[in-house]
């Protein structure tokens, strides 16, 4: 372990790059990766994995001005990479703007959710990599490359793992602003939910499935609902509309969590599931999560329910979402709206670990995508048949890094 670098967020990793960088500038930026032999990008600590690690140069982007840039005439907003949602949120609804989602953590950085192709939640609603509509990033050579929506390479470059140069600036759509209200629901049965599972996703802008897979109900389901839409109803297929908030963990605060209860407010307090200034989750704990095509979801969560008595001991909570389908080549959703089975397990890697090829082993046939960012056993192998744009992707970075100065162990695992 670097003693300059130290853990990522969960404290579940160690860094081995030998020091961390933090410019100031861009240019400062384009310097530092010209002269490294081994170079990528630390957003703000959340993989669960090595997929930001080294053995050169580790380079974080958050000493950057964010130099904020709406663009009211063309919808957009273009700011530093390094730059938290949970801060960049509040500016845009200040300016009357907002993003059409967020992730549950605001803690995130802008450049690190993109490239991992972490989302929020909504049947109608892409990752948050689908709202970019331009890119700037250091190439290998230290050269500034630019990327529109439209050019050939950008949907490969996008969700990119970090693998084809340091994202310095990124472009992303907005919306005009609106409030949102959180309503939780107690009781769904599993068997309701299985058999109309289109009807209890597409039953607000985004709905949100809390489960530790024992039992014939899910645990808690929380809808997002927009303020300028319908109501939400007062019972979900028998569960029962609950009068105040909660964490969606038993043994933690309500404080941690954005505000629930059915009281509208703006988007950028309500999509997020927690709030910035509080510890997002818990805390202390490992994720994996899996991108399951919807047309599979079924099944999926049928299978993920047989073997709740060996997950559960090692859960704290399940988290069931859904996402519309995108173009980007490495995204959990490429070609087909997707469903994401994620796991918050308790700190106990052994365990984790030993269980995880059981569950890979049920969803990969089914086409399951582990999230980049997370916990997960499949390699390149396995990982080849779920991207259809892989081959195109490792072309791309051929071009673009063909030293592999960006590369790490995690890309020679997962990619080749």
């Amino acid at each position: 372990m670097s003693a300059n670098v130290g853990e990522n967020w969960a404290r579940n990793y160690s860094y081995v790059a030998r020091s961390l960088a933090s410019p100031e500038t861009v240019e400062e930026v384009q310097s530092l990766v010209a002269s490294a032999s081994l170079v990528r990008a630390l957003g703000s600590r959340h993989s669960f994995n090595d997929l930001a690690d080294t053995r050169g140069q580790l380079v974080s982007l958050a000493a950057i001005d964010p130099a904020i840039d709406i663009d009211s005439d063309a919808r957009t907003v273009t700011v530093g990479a390094g730059v938290r949602y949970g801060d960049l949120a509040p500016v845009l609804h200040a300016a009357g703007w907002a993003l059409h989602n967020l992730a549950s953590l605001p803690h995130i950085s802008i450049a690190g959710a993109v490239a991992t192709g972490t989302h929020g939640s909504g049947d109608g609603n892409g990752n948050l990599a689908t709202a970019v509509s331009g890119l700037q990033l250091v190439t290998a050579d230290g050269t500034l490359l630019e990327l529109h929506r439209g050019d050939p390479d950008f949907d490969g470059a996008v969700v990119s793992l970090g693998a084809l140069g340091i994202v310095t600036r990124v472009t992303l759509d907005l919306q005009p602003t609106f409030e949102v209200r959180q309503d939780l629901y107690d009781g769904l049965p599993f068997d309701d939910l299985l058999a109309d599972f289109d009807a209890v996703t597409s039953s607000a802008y985004s709905v949100s499935l809390f489960t530790n897979w024992l039992g014939d109900e899910i645990g808690t389901t929380w809808l997002k609902s927009r303020a300028d839409a319908a109501a939400p109803p007062a019972r979900l297929f028998g569960a029962v509309q609950q009068p105040v908030g909660r964490h969606m963990l038993p043994d933690q605060p309500a404080t941690n969590v954005t505000q629930q209860g059915g009281v509208a407010g703006p988007w950028s307090d309500r999509l997020a599931h927690f709030k910035l200034g509080f510890t997002p989750s818990n805390g202390d704990e490992i994720q994996t999560e899996y991108l399951v095509p919807r047309r599979h979801a079924v099944e999926a969560i049928s299978a993920l329910r047989a073997l709740g008595p060996r997950i559960a001991p090692l859960l704290l909570v399940t988290e069931i979402r859904t996402m519309a389908a995108d173009s980007l080549w490495l995204s959990g959703a490429y070609g087909e709206p997707a469903v994401g089975l994620h796991f918050t397990w308790k700190p106990l890697g052994d365990e984790v670990l030993a269980l995880l090829p059981a569950i890979e082993e049920l969803l990969l046939p089914l086409g399951a995508r582990p999230h980049w960012g997370k916990v997960f056993t499949a390699g390149r192998e396995q990982l080849e048949p779920q991207y259809p744009r892989l081959a195109d992707f490792l072309a791309l970075r051929d071009r673009l890094d063909p030293g592999r100065k960006f590369g790490n162990a995690y890309l020679e695992r997962t990619l080749g």
